[in-house]
């Protein structure tokens, strides 16, 4: 009996270590997916629903919101970058008050990203550059450009490679014509939050909203 029971643990100790090798070495082939690659893929679908979807073109920003929460979630970090952005007072900050900055700060972010969507045209193609980095890097920059327009529109990404994502990277950062979104926030909020506070900061950033969807 103490044979029969010796083996069935070797056995199942082999298996659980073979379950592990397996599912680690997936884990490392969705992590090695080439950023440029990913970011080439990710973009050309985004391109394909606005194509299809009037509404996406024109910047309608419940659209894009659903956009956001359906094909790009899962590859931004929106937590990352509303601390960036909001700085050191973001660990200060309850969690009720990080909730709330981060659900107006990607309001804030969808309508910048809605602006250079809403340049889209049926001709238009979305070009991811060579990328200057190695895909080893845990942190990289892929560039892109929106062609078809009388001028090319650059817009960039900083990523982050994680095993929060099918991809093995996410976004959390953009850079629209020259400027990324995160550290051009960050001035204004420090100030905000200098004069006013965290909730200061929370009630500026919804009257901004409101006031956008009002436009």
């Amino acid at each position: 009996m103490n044979t029969l029971i010796f083996a069935f643990f070797r056995y199942f100790k082999q298996l659980f270590i073979i379950t592990c090798m397996t599912l680690g070495m997936s884990g490392l082939a969705l992590a090695q997916q080439a950023p440029d690659e990913f970011m080439q893929k990710l973009t050309n679908e985004l391109l394909d629903m606005v194509r299809k979807d009037p509404a996406l073109k024109a910047g309608d920003l419940q659209k894009i919101g659903a956009v956001l929460d359906t094909k790009l979630k899962p590859y931004i970090n929106f937590q990352r970058m509303t601390a960036a952005a909001v700085g050191p007072a973001w660990r200060q900050a309850t969690p009720e008050q990080q909730k709330r900055l981060q659900e107006e700060f990607k309001l804030l972010l969808m309508r910048s990203y809605s602006g250079a969507l809403s340049q889209i045209k049926d001709n238009s193609t979305i070009v991811v550059k060579p990328l200057r980095q190695s895909s080893n890097d845990n942190e990289l920059v892929v560039r892109s450009e929106i062609r078809g327009s009388a001028e090319p529109i650059p817009i960039d990404y900083r990523l982050e490679k994680t095993t929060e994502s099918d991809s093995g990277w996410r976004i959390y950062n953009f850079n629209i014509l020259g400027i990324w979104l995160v550290d051009n926030y960050r001035t204004q909020f420090s100030q905000e939050i200098n004069a006013k506070g965290i909730d200061g900061l929370i009630a500026t950033l919804s009257e901004r909203n409101k006031s956008n969807s009002r436009k």
